[in-house]
């Protein structure tokens, strides 16, 4: 059943498409082989502390903090009110890890699903012809493309339509570990994403890879997935590569990125806890909402400093549990 989820869950992690949406890119950008590297280095000193977490037996984000605030945050999340933070990590020197030519979008978010269970949270994240309600029209296509023993690939076509239109191609491996009968984790890595030319056009002509307007590069997700306290805790952390934003718009680019970012983790929480508890009350505001600024030059500052001020009262609207 867990391995089953992990080709499911792969849809989720679309959601974090529209944090590097946010950005707005003056022209074409390239993705340079310095940003891969920087950004690898920085995946890969992420997952280390992961991995440092589980074998010292902190299996979420608040087991590993020191003991008050550890306390606060389960006693936050059991009151259904989301626990969302951006995280930074840091090189082995206690500096940070500079992403030349590029930007990285680090979120991690956690839900606690009141009489909720481990089995009921791996049927809703397999069940694929449901994705489509929750999060439609973020993803228009969905394939399972291959599967290799606990590893699954998969293919994606991701649509965002605001102040402009994007669809970007993806495809995704996803593998699952399940570590005890109340306990799992599912990594997601993107390995090709290509933005579409025309999104509106009739053929689907891609950009060249890494030749685009780096919108997304790629997008890693970590899932966890815990039942104790009468309930299913559920985290989600996020690793995601766009392009920089450039300087002159960033003052204003940068608040609408976190805003926006702490909304879509918000929803994807909130949709997931109503899929499992089967409640039919009103779904939160789907992420295909969230404004995609297009590049500086095009957009005057004023139209701007408008989007965001009704868009992120929307989204805090939105991000509050129901």
């Amino acid at each position: 059943m867990v391995g089953r989820a992990a080709r499911t869950t792969t849809i989720f992690f679309i959601a974090w498409m529209v944090v590097s949406l946010a950005a707005p890119p003056a022209r074409a950008s390239e993705l340079r082989p310095e940003t891969v590297e920087a950004f690898d280095r920085y995946v890969h000193a992420s997952e280390a502390r992961m991995d440092d977490d589980l074998r010292d037996g902190n299996f979420l984000f608040m087991d590993s903090l020191p003991g008050e605030r550890r306390d606060k945050i389960y006693a936050q999340v059991r009151q259904e009110d989301l626990f969302i933070e951006q995280l930074h990590t840091l090189a082995d020197d206690g500096r940070p890890i500079h992403i030349p030519g590029g930007l990285i979008h680090h979120w991690i978010g956690i839900a606690f699903i009141p009489n909720g269970s481990f089995a009921r949270t791996l049927d809703v994240l397999q069940d694929y012809k449901k994705y489509g309600q929750i999060y439609k029209p973020d993803v228009r296509r969905s394939e399972l493309l291959e599967q290799d023993g606990d590893v699954w690939k998969v293919y994606l076509q991701m649509y965002k339509k605001s102040l402009v239109s994007v669809v970007l191609n993806g495809n995704f491996d996803a593998s699952e570990h399940l570590l005890s009968s109340a306990r799992a984790e599912i990594r997601s890595y993107s390995t090709r994403i290509a933005e579409v030319r025309d999104p509106e056009g009739p053929n689907m002509e891609e950009l060249p890879v890494g030749k685009d307007h780096g919108y997304l590069w790629r997008l890693y997700s970590y899932w966890r997935i815990e039942e104790k306290d009468s309930g299913v805790y559920l985290q989600v952390e996020s690793i995601v590569l766009s392009r920089t934003i450039p300087p002159l718009t960033a003052w204003l680019v940068d608040p609408i990125v976190r805003d926006l970012s702490r909304a879509v983790i918000a929803n994807l929480l909130n949709a997931t806890a109503k899929a499992v508890t089967g409640d039919s009350g009103e779904s939160p505001a789907p992420t295909s909402s969230l404004v995609v600024i297009p590049a500086w030059r095009e957009v005057p500052v004023p139209r701007l400093l408008a989007a965001r001020q009704r868009d992120v009262s929307r989204f805090a609207e939105a991000a509050r549990p129901h």
